[in-house]
Order: C-alpha cells, then sequence, then structure tokens
C-alpha cells in the first residue's frame, strides 16, 4: 500500500486514562510524548516528517494502560510508558509508534467533541 501523508499509519498515539481529570490527561500524554521523542528520536523525526500527526485515546483506568503497554511490548512495538512522581508513581500515559494502532483501535478520544472560547462561543476541535 502507497504511503500517504497524513495517513492512519503516521500518527502518534498517546494514551492516557480515563479516570484523571482533564487537565492532568493533557499533562500526562505530554510527558509520554518527550519521553518518546528523546527514546527514539529517528522513529520521532520519521513520524515528524511524514506528518506529525497525535492521536490522543484513552484507556479506561491504570490497569487497562498497562495492559495495552505489557501488550506492545510483548508484540515489538515502539512505545513508552510514564509514570507520574505526584501520583505515587502511578502509570498515567504511553506513547505507541503508529504499528500500534491496532492494539488501540477501540479506545475512544480523550478530548471532548467541543470547547468554549474565552467569549462563550463553541469550538469544534
Amino acid at each position: 500500500m502507497p504511503h500517504r501523508k497524513g495517513s492512519q499509519a503516521d500518527k502518534l498515539y498517546l494514551v492516557t486514562r480515563a479516570d484523571l481529570p482533564p487537565a492532568v490527561q493533557a499533562c500526562q500524554v505530554a510527558h509520554a510524548a518527550l519521553r518518546f521523542a528523546i527514546i527514539f528520536p529517528a522513529i520521532t523525526a520519521a513520524w515528524q516528517r511524514d506528518s506529525g500527526t497525535l492521536a490522543m485515546l484513552v484507556a479506561p483506568d491504570e490497569l487497562a494502560l498497562g495492559w495495552l503497554h505489557t501488550d506492545a511490548v510483548l508484540a515489538g512495538l515502539h512505545a513508552v510508558s510514564f509514570h507520574e512522581p505526584d501520583l505515587d508513581g502511578a502509570l498515567t500515559a504511553v506513547a505507541f509508534e503508529s504499528a500500534a494502532r491496532y492494539l488501540l483501535r477501540r479506545l475512544p478520544t480523550a478530548t471532548p467533541p467541543a470547547v468554549t472560547s474565552s467569549d462563550r462561543e463553541e469550538v469544534t476541535l
């Protein structure tokens, strides 16, 4: 299959926990993404060159997130976990290479369908 810019294959998947508040979710996926970029600079550079597309998803809880990470590692995929020191070292986010999409395909997106701007106008993301 030909590689297309912006295709599903170009996404970096960031998965956090549904049981965390939205602001905490955002911080945790940022931590995981930065760790992924440091640990896998060549994969990150190729992803950025090809699309730069992020997908932010949620697993139900810490246990489910841990299983996803373990499944990815056992499958030989590149995945980087982040454990938040301020939450007693709890697993809060994992960044996955695009090849992990088959493990993540049933997860919902982490962001709400719309947010309110400063002038109270609905903005769809």
